[in-house]
Protein backbone atom coordinates (compact mmCIF):
# COMPACT_ATOMS: atom_id res chain seq x y z
CA UNK A 1 0.00 0.00 0.00
CA UNK A 2 1.02 3.62 -0.47
CA UNK A 3 2.67 5.13 2.56
CA UNK A 4 0.54 7.84 4.20
CA UNK A 5 1.83 11.39 3.99
CA UNK A 6 2.32 12.17 7.69
CA UNK A 7 3.38 15.79 7.11
CA UNK A 8 0.03 16.60 5.51
CA UNK A 9 -2.03 16.13 8.64
CA UNK A 10 -4.58 18.83 7.85
CA UNK A 11 -5.29 17.24 4.47
CA UNK A 12 -5.50 13.77 6.03
CA UNK A 13 -8.03 14.91 8.63
CA UNK A 14 -10.07 16.73 5.95
CA UNK A 15 -10.17 13.52 3.88
CA UNK A 16 -11.23 11.52 6.94
CA UNK A 17 -14.08 13.92 7.68
CA UNK A 18 -15.16 13.63 4.07
CA UNK A 19 -16.20 10.04 4.77
CA UNK A 20 -18.64 11.27 7.49
CA UNK A 21 -17.67 8.24 9.59
CA UNK A 22 -16.77 9.91 12.90
CA UNK A 23 -19.51 9.57 15.51
CA UNK A 24 -21.65 7.63 13.02
CA UNK A 25 -24.08 4.96 14.21
CA UNK A 26 -23.01 1.29 14.40
CA UNK A 27 -23.17 -0.59 11.11
CA UNK A 28 -23.38 -4.39 10.76
CA UNK A 29 -20.73 -4.53 8.00
CA UNK A 30 -18.03 -3.11 10.29
CA UNK A 31 -19.17 -5.18 13.28
CA UNK A 32 -18.93 -8.38 11.23
CA UNK A 33 -15.41 -7.58 9.98
CA UNK A 34 -14.20 -6.90 13.53
CA UNK A 35 -15.77 -10.13 14.82
CA UNK A 36 -14.22 -12.14 11.98
CA UNK A 37 -10.78 -10.62 12.66
CA UNK A 38 -11.01 -11.65 16.33
CA UNK A 39 -12.13 -15.16 15.46
CA UNK A 40 -9.37 -15.65 12.84
CA UNK A 41 -6.73 -14.74 15.44
CA UNK A 42 -8.47 -16.69 18.26
CA UNK A 43 -8.67 -13.48 20.27
CA UNK A 44 -11.58 -12.23 22.40
CA UNK A 45 -11.77 -8.68 21.01
CA UNK A 46 -11.22 -6.51 17.94
CA UNK A 47 -11.70 -2.81 17.29
CA UNK A 48 -12.06 -0.53 14.29
CA UNK A 49 -10.83 2.97 15.13
CA UNK A 50 -10.52 6.23 13.22
CA UNK A 51 -7.95 8.86 14.09
CA UNK A 52 -8.53 12.59 13.64
CA UNK A 53 -6.22 15.45 14.65
CA UNK A 54 -6.82 15.05 18.39
CA UNK A 55 -8.84 11.92 19.20
CA UNK A 56 -9.38 8.28 18.40
CA UNK A 57 -12.97 7.33 17.59
CA UNK A 58 -14.23 3.75 17.77
CA UNK A 59 -16.54 2.62 15.00
CA UNK A 60 -17.04 -0.80 16.57
CA UNK A 61 -15.61 -2.61 19.64
CA UNK A 62 -16.25 -6.32 19.36
CA UNK A 63 -15.70 -8.00 22.77
CA UNK A 64 -15.13 -4.68 24.53
CA UNK A 65 -17.54 -2.22 26.21
CA UNK A 66 -18.49 0.97 24.33
CA UNK A 67 -16.07 3.83 24.82
CA UNK A 68 -16.06 7.53 24.03
CA UNK A 69 -13.34 9.15 21.97
CA UNK A 70 -9.94 9.21 23.67
CA UNK A 71 -6.89 11.42 23.04
CA UNK A 72 -4.52 10.04 20.42
CA UNK A 73 -1.61 9.73 22.83
CA UNK A 74 -3.58 7.31 25.03
CA UNK A 75 -3.87 4.56 22.38
CA UNK A 76 -1.45 2.40 20.45
CA UNK A 77 -3.69 2.87 17.40
CA UNK A 78 -2.12 6.29 16.76
CA UNK A 79 1.25 4.54 16.30
CA UNK A 80 -0.30 1.97 13.96
CA UNK A 81 -2.23 4.60 12.01
CA UNK A 82 0.92 6.49 11.09
CA UNK A 83 2.77 3.37 10.05
CA UNK A 84 2.24 1.60 6.78
CA UNK A 85 2.13 -2.06 7.73
CA UNK A 86 0.93 -4.60 10.24
CA UNK A 87 2.03 -3.90 13.82
CA UNK A 88 2.18 -6.94 16.12
CA UNK A 89 3.18 -6.74 19.81
CA UNK A 90 3.09 -10.10 21.60
CA UNK A 91 3.34 -8.60 25.12
CA UNK A 92 2.26 -5.01 25.52
CA UNK A 93 3.85 -4.72 28.98
CA UNK A 94 7.32 -5.31 27.55
CA UNK A 95 7.22 -2.92 24.60
CA UNK A 96 8.32 0.69 25.09
CA UNK A 97 5.56 1.88 22.72
CA UNK A 98 2.77 0.41 24.82
CA UNK A 99 3.86 -0.38 28.37
CA UNK A 100 2.80 3.05 29.68
CA UNK A 101 -0.65 3.17 28.06
CA UNK A 102 -3.73 3.38 30.33
CA UNK A 103 -5.36 0.32 28.74
CA UNK A 104 -2.27 -1.74 29.55
CA UNK A 105 -1.50 -0.65 33.10
CA UNK A 106 -5.20 -0.40 33.95
CA UNK A 107 -8.56 -1.68 32.70
CA UNK A 108 -9.00 -3.68 30.54
CA UNK A 109 -5.34 -4.79 31.05
CA UNK A 110 -4.54 -5.49 27.42
CA UNK A 111 -1.53 -7.71 26.73
CA UNK A 112 -1.56 -8.58 23.01
CA UNK A 113 -2.03 -6.28 20.00
CA UNK A 114 -2.19 -6.80 16.24
CA UNK A 115 -3.14 -3.72 14.21
CA UNK A 116 -3.27 -2.76 10.56
CA UNK A 117 -3.60 0.84 9.30
CA UNK A 118 -6.59 1.71 7.12
CA UNK A 119 -5.03 3.48 4.12
CA UNK A 120 -7.27 4.91 1.42
CA UNK A 121 -6.47 4.95 -2.34
CA UNK A 122 -4.95 8.44 -2.07
CA UNK A 123 -2.46 7.19 0.53
CA UNK A 124 -4.01 8.76 3.62
CA UNK A 125 -4.11 6.62 6.76
CA UNK A 126 -7.49 7.07 8.39
CA UNK A 127 -7.52 4.61 11.28
CA UNK A 128 -6.87 1.01 12.25
CA UNK A 129 -8.29 -2.48 12.45
CA UNK A 130 -6.78 -4.04 15.56
CA UNK A 131 -7.14 -7.39 17.35
CA UNK A 132 -6.38 -7.57 21.10
CA UNK A 133 -6.13 -10.15 23.88
CA UNK A 134 -5.88 -10.01 27.63
CA UNK A 135 -2.99 -12.49 27.61
CA UNK A 136 0.37 -12.34 25.81
CA UNK A 137 0.30 -14.45 22.67
CA UNK A 138 1.71 -15.10 19.23
CA UNK A 139 -0.17 -15.38 15.94
CA UNK A 140 0.79 -17.15 12.75
CA UNK A 141 1.84 -15.45 9.53
CA UNK A 142 -1.47 -16.54 7.97
CA UNK A 143 -3.46 -14.95 10.80
CA UNK A 144 -1.57 -11.68 10.35
CA UNK A 145 -2.25 -11.75 6.61
CA UNK A 146 -5.92 -12.35 7.32
CA UNK A 147 -5.99 -9.20 9.49
CA UNK A 148 -4.30 -7.30 6.64
CA UNK A 149 -6.95 -8.46 4.15
CA UNK A 150 -9.78 -7.68 6.53
CA UNK A 151 -8.37 -4.16 6.90
CA UNK A 152 -8.69 -3.90 3.11
CA UNK A 153 -12.35 -4.88 3.48
CA UNK A 154 -12.87 -2.10 6.04
CA UNK A 155 -11.36 0.33 3.57
CA UNK A 156 -13.63 -1.02 0.81
CA UNK A 157 -16.63 -0.30 3.05
CA UNK A 158 -15.35 3.22 3.60
CA UNK A 159 -14.93 3.82 -0.12
CA UNK A 160 -18.45 2.55 -0.74
CA UNK A 161 -19.66 4.96 1.92
CA UNK A 162 -17.79 7.84 0.29
CA UNK A 163 -19.12 6.95 -3.18
CA UNK A 164 -22.70 6.83 -1.90
CA UNK A 165 -22.19 10.14 -0.10
CA UNK A 166 -20.80 11.73 -3.27
CA UNK A 167 -23.67 10.28 -5.29
CA UNK A 168 -26.14 11.73 -2.80
CA UNK A 169 -24.47 15.15 -3.04
CA UNK A 170 -24.51 14.94 -6.83
CA UNK A 171 -28.20 14.06 -6.79
CA UNK A 172 -28.89 17.01 -4.49
CA UNK A 173 -26.88 19.31 -6.77
CA UNK A 174 -28.70 17.94 -9.82
CA UNK A 175 -32.02 18.54 -8.09
CA UNK A 176 -31.00 22.14 -7.32
CA UNK A 177 -29.94 22.67 -10.95
CA UNK A 178 -33.15 21.04 -12.18
CA UNK A 179 -35.21 23.39 -10.03
CA UNK A 180 -33.21 26.34 -11.36
CA UNK A 181 -33.83 25.19 -14.94
CA UNK A 182 -37.54 24.73 -14.28
CA UNK A 183 -37.77 28.19 -12.70
CA UNK A 184 -35.99 29.66 -15.70
CA UNK A 185 -38.32 27.80 -18.07
CA UNK A 186 -41.35 29.03 -16.13
CA UNK A 187 -40.01 32.59 -16.39
CA UNK A 188 -39.57 32.26 -20.14
CA UNK A 189 -42.75 30.33 -20.96
CA UNK A 190 -46.28 30.07 -19.57
CA UNK A 191 -46.63 27.39 -16.88
CA UNK A 192 -48.84 25.14 -19.00
CA UNK A 193 -46.41 25.31 -21.93
CA UNK A 194 -43.28 24.74 -19.81
CA UNK A 195 -45.05 21.72 -18.30
CA UNK A 196 -45.52 20.21 -21.76
CA UNK A 197 -41.87 20.76 -22.65
CA UNK A 198 -40.69 19.36 -19.31
CA UNK A 199 -42.67 16.20 -19.99
CA UNK A 200 -40.77 15.79 -23.26
CA UNK A 201 -43.61 16.83 -25.53
CA UNK A 202 -43.23 19.19 -28.45
CA UNK A 203 -45.69 22.05 -28.05
CA UNK A 204 -48.10 22.15 -30.98
CA UNK A 205 -49.27 25.53 -32.26
CA UNK A 206 -52.90 26.07 -31.26
CA UNK A 207 -55.62 28.27 -32.66
CA UNK A 208 -57.42 30.51 -30.15
CA UNK A 209 -60.57 32.19 -31.40
CA UNK A 210 -60.24 35.04 -28.90
CA UNK A 211 -57.27 36.64 -27.19
CA UNK A 212 -56.34 40.20 -26.26
CA UNK A 213 -52.96 41.54 -27.36
CA UNK A 214 -51.31 44.56 -25.74
CA UNK A 215 -48.38 46.43 -27.29
CA UNK A 216 -46.53 49.24 -25.55
CA UNK A 217 -43.47 51.33 -26.29
CA UNK A 218 -41.81 54.51 -25.08
CA UNK A 219 -42.25 57.56 -27.25
CA UNK A 220 -39.00 59.35 -28.02
CA UNK A 221 -36.92 56.41 -26.90
CA UNK A 222 -34.25 57.01 -29.54
CA UNK A 223 -33.58 60.50 -28.17
CA UNK A 224 -33.50 59.13 -24.62
CA UNK A 225 -31.02 56.45 -25.65
CA UNK A 226 -28.72 59.07 -27.18
CA UNK A 227 -28.61 61.11 -23.97
CA UNK A 228 -28.08 58.27 -21.43
CA UNK A 229 -25.20 56.01 -20.54
CA UNK A 230 -25.81 52.42 -21.78
CA UNK A 231 -25.75 50.99 -18.25
CA UNK A 232 -28.27 53.58 -17.03
CA UNK A 233 -30.47 53.03 -20.07
CA UNK A 234 -30.60 49.25 -19.61
CA UNK A 235 -31.19 49.67 -15.89
CA UNK A 236 -34.15 52.00 -16.51
CA UNK A 237 -35.65 49.68 -19.12
CA UNK A 238 -35.27 46.74 -16.76
CA UNK A 239 -37.03 48.63 -13.96
CA UNK A 240 -39.92 49.64 -16.21
CA UNK A 241 -40.36 46.26 -17.88
CA UNK A 242 -40.16 44.47 -14.52
CA UNK A 243 -42.97 46.71 -13.23
CA UNK A 244 -45.04 46.04 -16.36
CA UNK A 245 -44.44 42.31 -15.93
CA UNK A 246 -45.72 42.47 -12.36
CA UNK A 247 -48.85 44.39 -13.39
CA UNK A 248 -49.49 41.95 -16.26
CA UNK A 249 -49.14 38.99 -13.90
CA UNK A 250 -51.52 40.56 -11.38
CA UNK A 251 -54.18 40.70 -14.10
CA UNK A 252 -53.60 37.21 -15.48
CA UNK A 253 -51.77 38.32 -18.63
CA UNK A 254 -48.83 36.49 -20.17
CA UNK A 255 -45.74 38.54 -21.00
CA UNK A 256 -44.50 37.45 -24.42
CA UNK A 257 -41.45 39.52 -25.30
CA UNK A 258 -39.63 42.81 -25.40
CA UNK A 259 -37.89 44.17 -28.48
CA UNK A 260 -35.82 47.23 -27.72
CA UNK A 261 -38.23 49.56 -25.93
CA UNK A 262 -41.32 47.66 -27.13
CA UNK A 263 -43.30 45.45 -24.75
CA UNK A 264 -45.90 42.80 -25.64
CA UNK A 265 -48.25 40.76 -23.49
CA UNK A 266 -51.46 38.83 -24.13
CA UNK A 267 -54.62 37.93 -22.21
CA UNK A 268 -56.59 34.71 -22.56
CA UNK A 269 -53.55 32.52 -23.34
CA UNK A 270 -52.47 29.81 -23.08
CA UNK A 271 -55.50 28.99 -20.91
CA UNK A 272 -58.71 30.69 -21.94
CA UNK A 273 -60.24 33.27 -19.64
CA UNK A 274 -63.52 34.90 -20.65
CA UNK A 275 -62.64 38.28 -19.14
CA UNK A 276 -59.33 38.78 -20.96
CA UNK A 277 -60.40 42.07 -22.72
CA UNK A 278 -61.38 43.52 -19.33
CA UNK A 279 -58.25 42.22 -17.60
CA UNK A 280 -56.06 43.77 -20.29
CA UNK A 281 -57.78 47.16 -20.03
CA UNK A 282 -57.33 47.14 -16.25
CA UNK A 283 -53.66 46.26 -16.66
CA UNK A 284 -53.16 49.04 -19.22
CA UNK A 285 -54.65 51.64 -16.88
CA UNK A 286 -52.40 50.42 -14.07
CA UNK A 287 -49.35 50.55 -16.34
CA UNK A 288 -50.01 54.16 -17.32
CA UNK A 289 -50.65 55.08 -13.69
CA UNK A 290 -47.29 53.57 -12.70
CA UNK A 291 -45.44 55.38 -15.50
CA UNK A 292 -47.19 58.65 -14.57
CA UNK A 293 -46.24 58.33 -10.89
CA UNK A 294 -42.66 57.51 -11.81
CA UNK A 295 -42.45 60.49 -14.15
CA UNK A 296 -43.71 62.81 -11.40
CA UNK A 297 -40.80 61.72 -9.21
CA UNK A 298 -38.33 62.09 -12.08
CA UNK A 299 -39.56 65.60 -12.88
CA UNK A 300 -38.91 66.68 -9.28
CA UNK A 301 -35.35 65.44 -9.72
CA UNK A 302 -35.14 67.14 -13.13
CA UNK A 303 -34.62 63.83 -14.85
CA UNK A 304 -35.98 63.01 -18.35
CA UNK A 305 -39.41 61.39 -18.37
CA UNK A 306 -40.43 58.18 -20.11
CA UNK A 307 -43.75 58.44 -21.97
CA UNK A 308 -45.56 55.17 -22.61
CA UNK A 309 -48.08 54.61 -25.38
CA UNK A 310 -50.26 51.48 -25.45
CA UNK A 311 -52.37 49.75 -28.07
CA UNK A 312 -54.87 46.93 -27.47
CA UNK A 313 -56.94 44.67 -29.71
CA UNK A 314 -58.96 41.47 -29.30
CA UNK A 315 -59.24 38.78 -31.94
CA UNK A 316 -58.27 35.26 -33.03
CA UNK A 317 -54.58 34.22 -32.85
CA UNK A 318 -52.36 31.19 -33.29
CA UNK A 319 -49.99 30.54 -30.35
CA UNK A 320 -47.10 28.15 -29.92
CA UNK A 321 -43.42 27.64 -29.13
CA UNK A 322 -40.75 28.31 -31.74
CA UNK A 323 -37.11 27.26 -31.54
CA UNK A 324 -35.36 24.08 -30.43
CA UNK A 325 -32.50 25.46 -28.37
CA UNK A 326 -33.92 28.80 -27.28
CA UNK A 327 -37.64 28.46 -26.71
CA UNK A 328 -39.95 31.39 -27.41
CA UNK A 329 -43.70 31.36 -26.84
CA UNK A 330 -45.27 33.65 -29.41
CA UNK A 331 -48.56 34.52 -31.11
CA UNK A 332 -49.36 35.20 -34.74
CA UNK A 333 -52.35 36.40 -36.69
CA UNK A 334 -54.17 39.48 -37.87
CA UNK A 335 -55.14 40.37 -34.30
CA UNK A 336 -51.44 40.81 -33.46
CA UNK A 337 -50.95 43.11 -36.45
CA UNK A 338 -53.98 45.22 -35.53
CA UNK A 339 -52.82 45.52 -31.90
CA UNK A 340 -49.46 46.75 -33.20
CA UNK A 341 -51.26 49.33 -35.36
CA UNK A 342 -53.26 50.46 -32.32
CA UNK A 343 -50.00 51.08 -30.45
CA UNK A 344 -48.43 52.93 -33.41
CA UNK A 345 -51.51 55.18 -33.66
CA UNK A 346 -51.55 55.86 -29.93
CA UNK A 347 -50.08 58.89 -28.16
CA UNK A 348 -47.76 59.40 -25.22
CA UNK A 349 -49.50 58.55 -21.97
CA UNK A 350 -52.60 57.22 -23.78
CA UNK A 351 -54.19 53.81 -24.36
CA UNK A 352 -55.49 53.33 -27.89
CA UNK A 353 -57.96 50.47 -28.38
CA UNK A 354 -59.74 48.88 -31.32
CA UNK A 355 -63.47 48.78 -31.94
CA UNK A 356 -63.44 45.15 -30.77
CA UNK A 357 -62.18 46.24 -27.36
CA UNK A 358 -64.58 49.17 -27.19
CA UNK A 359 -67.63 47.04 -27.92
CA UNK A 360 -66.66 44.37 -25.38
CA UNK A 361 -65.87 46.73 -22.50
CA UNK A 362 -67.87 49.95 -23.02
CA UNK A 363 -70.21 49.14 -20.15
CA UNK A 364 -67.29 49.24 -17.71
CA UNK A 365 -64.90 51.92 -18.96
CA UNK A 366 -65.02 55.47 -20.26
CA UNK A 367 -63.66 56.04 -23.77
CA UNK A 368 -62.85 58.93 -26.04
CA UNK A 369 -63.96 58.00 -29.56
CA UNK A 370 -61.38 58.89 -32.20
CA UNK A 371 -63.33 57.79 -35.24
CA UNK A 372 -61.91 55.97 -38.22
CA UNK A 373 -58.15 56.45 -38.65
CA UNK A 374 -55.72 55.20 -41.28
CA UNK A 375 -53.58 52.24 -40.17
CA UNK A 376 -50.61 51.02 -42.17
CA UNK A 377 -51.58 48.12 -44.47
CA UNK A 378 -55.00 47.95 -42.77
CA UNK A 379 -56.86 50.88 -44.21
CA UNK A 380 -59.33 52.71 -42.00
CA UNK A 381 -59.78 51.34 -38.46
CA UNK A 382 -62.11 52.55 -35.72
CA UNK A 383 -60.15 53.60 -32.64
CA UNK A 384 -60.82 54.95 -29.16
CA UNK A 385 -58.76 56.11 -26.22
CA UNK A 386 -59.38 54.17 -23.02
CA UNK A 387 -59.69 56.82 -20.31
CA UNK A 388 -60.67 55.16 -17.04
CA UNK A 389 -63.13 52.91 -15.24
CA UNK A 390 -66.60 54.44 -15.15
CA UNK A 391 -67.05 56.64 -12.09
CA UNK A 392 -69.65 54.47 -10.40
CA UNK A 393 -67.53 51.37 -10.85
CA UNK A 394 -64.20 52.69 -9.56
CA UNK A 395 -63.06 52.92 -5.97
CA UNK A 396 -60.42 55.59 -6.67
CA UNK A 397 -60.70 59.04 -8.19
CA UNK A 398 -58.32 58.17 -11.03
CA UNK A 399 -60.60 55.36 -12.20
CA UNK A 400 -57.87 52.71 -12.14
CA UNK A 401 -59.05 50.45 -9.33
CA UNK A 402 -62.34 48.56 -9.77
CA UNK A 403 -64.87 48.29 -6.93
CA UNK A 404 -67.23 45.46 -6.04
CA UNK A 405 -69.90 46.83 -8.35
CA UNK A 406 -67.44 46.69 -11.25
CA UNK A 407 -66.80 42.99 -10.66
CA UNK A 408 -70.53 42.32 -10.26
CA UNK A 409 -71.31 44.14 -13.52
CA UNK A 410 -68.51 42.34 -15.36
CA UNK A 411 -69.57 38.96 -13.97
CA UNK A 412 -66.13 38.52 -12.40
CA UNK A 413 -65.30 37.13 -8.95
CA UNK A 414 -64.28 39.84 -6.51
CA UNK A 415 -60.59 39.38 -5.56
CA UNK A 416 -59.85 39.00 -1.85
CA UNK A 417 -59.19 42.32 -0.14
CA UNK A 418 -60.87 44.55 -2.75
CA UNK A 419 -63.96 45.64 -0.83
CA UNK A 420 -65.25 49.02 -1.94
Amino acid sequence: MTKPVSDQEAERVAVLRGYAILESAPEPAYDEIAELAAQVCNCPAAVINFVDDTNIWSKCRYGLPPKAAVPREMSLCSTTCFGNDLLIISDLTKDIRSAHLPGVIGEPHLRFYCGMPLINPEGYSLGTLCVVDFQPREITFEQGEAVRRLAHQVMAQLELRRSLSQLDRMQQELQVEKEKSERLLRNILPAAISGELKDGNRVIARFHDSATVLFADFEGFTKLAESMEPKELIGQLDDYFSALDEIAEQHGLEMLKTIGDAYMCVGGLPEFKRTHPIDTCLAALKMQQFIGATNSKRQKLRLPTWLLRIGIHTGPVIAGVVGRRKFVYDVWGDAVNIAARMETASMAGRINVSEAIYQRTRGLFEFEKRGSLEAKNKGQLEMSFLLRIKAGLAKDTDGVLPNDRFYLTAGMPTPVGTAA
